[in-house]
């Protein structure tokens, strides 16, 4: 009988991040000062990261070593195992052959501490002594108070009013970590009293809370500011998820026909995807590589390909994105960690250049694939991953109809023990989905475009 969990032993877990700039076919376009319309340098993020995660968001080496004191960390919970998802496969009658990357192992729950541990110990390194960040499910803010503490750093966290108010418990779980929380938009910044004094009743974004963040971070040079998707460096941190599952695959003489992973800003997406991409441009596997998003929040399927800041109210440096326009705020859709106005620039640069292709699911038909996952496997997923989930229990039903064994990959960033809201509201049938008109979209996107300066 084939494995179910294969496990990669502790001794083997990988010591290097890869990094997909090295090896893409094109590069990317720069990062650009808002003011000059110039690539960014060092000293324009010196105020918000420490040199070596700025060196890191440039780098053009193949790999970047795993400090030791981040690997010591890592090992409470990686290498994180990868499953053959036997019971699926058997409640689909399908001859394809899936397999997840289980991500919830970690403390926070998710992917989010891979790069959560590695930027709270480049800044402790730099002598910081509080971060700041924003978070929309919570899981990422989790993580970040769980690496803060691991390095003995304040962690000052902005959670998306919606999600605030939705998941009390992870806001509870980041406090058991030592974080403080406030709710996104806060009267707490000059950004958050802003957009209260328009929108009182604000649900918030991921956008707004990055402003108030960001905000916070650069009145102090003892502190930083951290990201938890989005940027080079945040990608680069979680491709140990893929460097280890193409061990894990060759392990039982795999590799994968197919490679589907949820995005929001991109991070768990790149982590799993970029070192089979490396394999796949070196000719030794041909993955079809499928990203998937909520039709709520549909920045890579029908965003527009542009410049555009980070965050809503224009701190940022403009990055060349996949964006709904800085100033989207998307239904407050349970998959909050998918929230966002915008995709990383290598995702969307990667979409652009066709070396990955792009869905959009409502969320009603994920936390059906959610529940049904559940009920085979064991895992109840959080809401994010449920966009993956939808995405690969489709492609199985093609196979069942096409006689197709196709190998799957998927990732499953992350549990949903702290979600159990959302399926509640999916199970009692009070879940509604949202989707927007390609000319709503362009309209709102064209907008925020007006309003950016000129580069």
């Amino acid at each position: 009988m084939s494995l179910t969990k294969i496990l990669l032993p502790e001794d083997e877990l990988p010591t290097r991040w890869y990094n997909v700039l090295h090896d893409l076919p094109t590069p990317p376009p720069p990062v650009l000062h808002p003011g000059t319309g110039q690539p960014v340098g060092p000293d324009d993020l010196a105020p918000l990261f420490p040199m070596d995660l700025i060196l890191q968001e440039v780098s053009q080496d193949q790999y970047v070593d795993i400090p030791g004191e981040v690997l010591d960390v890592y090992r409470l919970w990686r290498p994180s195992p990868l499953y053959r998802a036997h019971r699926l496969e058997k409640a689909l009658d399908t001859p394809a052959r899936i397999y997840y990357k289980y991500e919830g192992v970690s403390p926070a729950g998710s992917h989010k501490p891979n790069t959560a541990v590695p930027q709270a110990y480049y800044n402790a390194k730099a002598g910081i002594r509080k971060l700041t960040t924003e978070t929309g499910a919570g899981q990422w803010g989790t993580a970040l108070a769980f690496a803060c503490a691991q390095y003995g750093l304040e962690c000052e966290v902005w959670q998306v009013r919606a999600s605030y108010d939705q998941k009390p418990y992870r806001r509870t779980m980041m406090e058991v970590f030592g974080a403080t929380v406030h709710p996104s938009p806060s009267d707490l910044t000059e950004a958050g009293r802003k957009i209260l004094a328009e929108h009182p009743d604000s649900t918030g974004s991921l956008g707004i809370a990055i402003s108030e963040a960001v905000e916070m971070a650069v009145q102090d040079p003892s502190i930083h500011y951290a990201l938890g998707s989005v940027l080079n460096h945040v990608l680069l941190h979680q491709t140990i998820i893929g460097e280890e599952a193409l061990i894990q695959l060759a392990m039982v003489g795999e590799t994968p026909d197919l490679l589907v992973g949820c995005t929001g800003g991109g991070s768990n997406f790149g982590g799993l995807a970029f070192p089979f991409l490396r394999e796949k441009w070196a000719g030794r596997m041909a993955p079809v590589v499928r990203a998937v998003e909520p039709a709520a929040c549909p920045s890579l399927t029908q965003g527009t390909y542009a410049y555009d800041f980070g965050d809503t109210l224009g701190m940022t440096p403009l990055m060349k994105m996949h964006t709904l326009g800085h100033d989207f705020v998307p239904d407050p859709i349970h998959a909050g960690g998918l929230r966002y106005h915008g995709m990383s620039p290598l995702i969307s640069h990667l979409y652009e250049t066709g070396e990955i292709e792009a869905i959009a699911k409502a969320q009603s038909e994920c936390f059906a694939a959610g529940v049904l996952f559940a009920r085979a496997e064991g895992i109840v997923p959080a809401p994010e991953p449920t966009h993956a989930l939808a995405a690969t229990i489709e492609e199985a039903q093609r196979c069942k109809e096409s006689g197709e064994e196709k190998v799957i990959l998927t990732a499953l960033c992350g549990h949903g023990h702290l979600d159990l809201a959302a399926y509640d509201a999916y199970l009692s049938g009070a879940m509604t989905d949202r989707s927007w008109d390609d000319a709503e979209i362009q309209a709102s996107v064209a907008a925020a475009l007006d309003r950016l300066p000129v580069v």
